[in-house]
């Protein structure tokens, strides 16, 4: 490894009123460890040590909206309330002591909401279409109100997270979420202005970036999140051509959001046929903004929802392409490099990746899964 391609990977970038000290990126990645809602102490801890091992940008596990059906799952942090944003407001402190820079991910699963799930187990599932099994009523096909309120709802998170001193705020439209489930013809048969054509199916993410743009400063960074692909189905596709994702996104760039997000499965695969293009690069061509990368960086294996369900074996090996992330970046066909699992097992990894410490990395394993601060 050259120092010439580790300094592309550590050269600065500007984020709003900030300047990046690298292109490493924490990717945002879901932990249970926030009973009730709360991050506590060691939430804090976990995300200064990522900072304080060398990352450029954290991005926060998913953190759910004040709407009622926005969460779905155990232990995972709210965006809302009193407790809630004074643990997050303890997390930035500790992130910025420790030199870092750090956004929330805002999230609201929709229909991936389980019955009987905090904070409301009476809550069913709300998305774009209407979901019944045996009677009951477990995904409530959202009226023009709901909508309307879930919008107010990511618009309020971002203002709160600009007021309590996040350094941005990342919009979580990918993984079979709500908005991607209204992104997705899959997911979306509406009749209404919000489904069929995928003008329509983009009106309710361009609606929530518009609504969060409002809300927050002009130089405070708006990231979009989004995916080719679903926690439940690999080969789902939200575009189909260049064509289309254009369509999507450049209406998204146009409404304010400064950084894209690009989630893939593997971050060197070619987005579409006929070109050897990645989605981060047709991302920036399309659009002119800055790309955040992201696709199983450092690691042997690409994601698998098994890892974490411990279905497959989540172990694997440490295999870092230097040269492909250099080049991305020099060659601007990406500005920001994601990696999540290896930060899991190595808080390290971004300092010892700069010093050239590669025999000195942790592999992920079982342990990254199960402990949160290690």
């Amino acid at each position: 490894m050259s120092e010439t391609q580790t300094n592309r990977i550590f050269q600065p970038l500007q984020f709003g009123r900030f300047k990046l000290n690298n292109r490493i990126v924490m990717a945002p990645m879901t932990r249970n460890k926030s009973p009730k809602g709360v991050p506590g102490t060691n939430v804090a801890e976990y995300y200064r040590s990522r900072a304080a091992g060398g990352v450029g940008l954290i991005i926060t596990e998913g953190t759910y909206i004040g709407h009622p059906a926005a969460n779905g799952y155990a232990d995972v942090p709210a965006f809302h309330g009193e407790q809630a944003l004074a643990g997050w407001k303890n997390v930035v402190e500790a992130v910025h002591a420790a030199g870092g820079l750090i956004i929330p991910q805002i999230w609201h699963v929709g229909a991936a909401r389980s019955p009987g799930v905090e904070p409301d187990p009476a809550v069913p599932g709300y998305g774009p279409m209407q979901v019944e099994n045996d009677g009951q009523l477990l995904v409530k096909a959202m009226t023009k109100a709901d909508i309307a309120d879930a919008i107010n709802a990511y618009a309020e998170a971002a203002a709160n997270a600009e007021e309590i001193g996040f350094d941005g705020v990342e919009i979580h439209g990918a993984h079979g979420y709500l908005i991607d489930q209204f992104l997705w013809e899959g997911s979306n048969q509406r009749s209404d202005e919000y489904g069929g054509t995928l003008e329509n199916r983009s009106r309710f993410a361009l609606e929530v970036v518009k609504a969060v743009r409002a809300r927050v400063s002009a130089d405070f960074p708006v990231v979009f999140r989004f995916s080719q692909w679903k926690l439940g189905d690999y080969n789902a596709r939200i575009a189909n051509s260049p064509e289309e994702l254009a369509q999507l996104l450049k209406p998204l760039a146009d409404a304010g959001v400064d950084f894209f997000h690009a989630s893939t499965r593997r971050l060197w695969q070619p987005a579409f046929e006929g070109s050897n293009d990645t989605l981060a690069t047709w991302t920036r061509k399309l659009t002119g903004k800055p790309v955040i990368a992201v696709g199983s960086v450092g690691l042997e294996k690409e994601f698998r929802v098994g890892h974490f369900t411990r279905e497959e074996s989540p172990d694997t090996a440490i295999h870092i392409d230097v040269k492909q992330l250099s080049d991305g970046i020099e060659h601007q066909l990406f500005d920001m490099v994601a990696v999540g699992r290896a930060l899991l097992a190595d808080p390290n990894w971004t300092n010892k990746l700069k010093e050239g410490r590669i025999t000195d990395l942790i592999g992920f394993d079982v342990k990254a899964l199960d402990e949160l601060v290690v």
